[in-house]
């Protein structure tokens, strides 16, 4: 089995997820594996949440235990002697510390990037407030208000299938894919009151995800998240 390279939180991840033109992604898939769509539906999502109580191989690495993530990606699945597995794709991981994005981008070939960061959890009324903030030429957010009481996540759901893939993939050349995997319990969500994606997509992502800008997103919601466990990976 493989051995734990990452153990942390993510708490409070918000999931904007959108339909997406499944042809511009192709560029972007890894060798070996393919487009996953739910109800026929390509997606990608925008997720904000925050990496608590981080250590690395059993360490806590000096003011890089907490810190919040942004990223965009989609899902794929790639075929195990016989037997699917469910994953995703980053096109950006975006980090407060330099020293994440040198040792991802440079040791595991990842496409991370540093900016200024900041976040928001608020809690009144029987309601909460969770809102991740990045600055790139200016400020954006994601933000989404909820109630405080927890839900199941549904079997066959679009909540289930952005939530239950439990492997990463990397395109490390055209021959060759990087894969991990994640371990977490199934999780739980909150009811989502309202929601605002104020990002310059442009900006952040290319071009290539200009029109992300004006999309509304097929939904959005609040994830509690757990403990994680990120796995050794292995070149495929």
């Amino acid at each position: 089995m493989p051995r734990t390279f990452l153990q942390a939180e993510w708490r409070k991840l918000i999931m904007a997820n959108y339909a997406f033109d499944s042809e511009r992604l192709k560029p972007y898939l890894p060798h070996k594996t393919e487009l996953d769509l739910w109800n026929g539906v390509c997606y990608v999502s925008l997720i904000g949440f925050m990496f608590m109580d981080t250590k690395v191989k059993g360490f806590k690495i000096p003011f890089h235990t907490n810190f919040e993530e942004v990223n965009l990606r989609f899902y794929v699945r790639f075929r195990d002697n016989g037997l699917w597995k469910r994953g995703t794709v980053f096109i950006k991981e975006i980090v407060p510390k330099s020293a994440l994005t040198w040792v991802a981008n440079t040791v595991y070939k990842e496409k991370y990037e540093t900016m200024p960061m900041s976040h928001t959890w608020r809690q009144a009324d029987g309601q909460q407030l969770v809102q991740y903030n990045w600055k790139k030429t200016q400020w954006n957010s994601l933000q989404v208000r909820t109630g405080l009481g927890l839900k199941e996540i549904q079997a066959s759901s679009e909540e289930e299938f952005i939530t239950e893939h439990y492997w990463g993939y990397t395109r490390i050349n055209d021959q060759t894919t990087s894969e991990y995997g994640v371990e977490h319990p199934r999780w739980q969500v909150y009811e989502t009151l309202d929601y605002t994606v104020d990002v310059n997509f442009s900006d952040i992502y290319g071009p290539h995800f200009a029109t992300l800008q004006d999309l509304k997103p097929q939904s959005v919601f609040l994830a509690e998240g757990s403990a994680i466990q990120v796995k050794e990976g292995r070149r495929i």
